[in-house]
């Protein structure tokens, strides 16, 4: 093939070397600004307070919901399985404040860093029980309620390993902890930081 007959069809095909350096150049720009755009939504997302005391705009409120919690720790629910819970929930709503709490509540209960690493996999792993499986199974449905619509599948587990009083406690823990994500993601509360866990 002649030059020129070469260099028409690289064009044809839109593999022209002007054209493949404005095609980089437009990927790499449109890449820079995601990354851009990322970084902006991820430092509005954790460094910006919105409302410092929460507390103190809504007391009734907030008691009303600290009530509920003293209910629920009394409930004959394990204690290690509602921080699970709650930890779990936490995972999927991406708050790092309860993430925090309940992972540390867990630690000074005497639970295992592998168990704690391995909950955002619990499905693959053999580390929990069959209860805490289908305690886990229910959170995930009802955090997600949107897509799942609490599937009979996973009541079933939840039927089978819970009383009907602890199926409502166990689902009102749930609704509980998911209100608490709320509240703390959509006020940016920031969680403590250790000084030897900085960055």
């Amino acid at each position: 093939m002649r030059k020129g007959g070469l260099s028409a069809a690289f064009c044809v095909f839109g593999t022209s070397r002007r054209e493949k350096f404005a095609r980089a150049c437009h990927m790499l720009s449109r890449r820079l600004v995601l990354r851009v755009s990322t970084l902006l939504k991820t430092m509005e997302t954790t460094m910006i307070p919105r409302l410092e005391t929460p507390h103190k705009a809504a007391p009734e409120a907030i008691k009303a919901m600290m009530a509920l919690e003293a209910a629920l720790q009394k409930s004959g629910l394990e204690h290690s399985l509602i921080d699970l819970v709650k930890l779990r929930a936490s995972q999927i709503n991406g708050c790092a404040f309860c993430i925090h709490m309940h992972s540390t509540h867990l630690r000074e209960a005497g639970e295992s860093e592998m168990r704690l690493y391995m909950l955002n996999a619990w499905r693959e792993s053999s580390l929990y029980s069959e209860r805490e499986r289908a305690a886990l199974a229910w959170t995930e449905s009802l955090t997600r309620l949107a897509e799942t619509g609490a599937p009979d599948a996973d009541y079933a587990l939840v039927k089978a390993q819970f009383s009907e009083a602890e199926q409502v406690n166990l689902t009102l823990l749930i609704g509980a902890i998911n209100v608490w994500n709320r509240l703390q993601v959509g006020f940016r509360a920031a969680h403590p930081v250790d000084a030897r866990d900085a960055a």
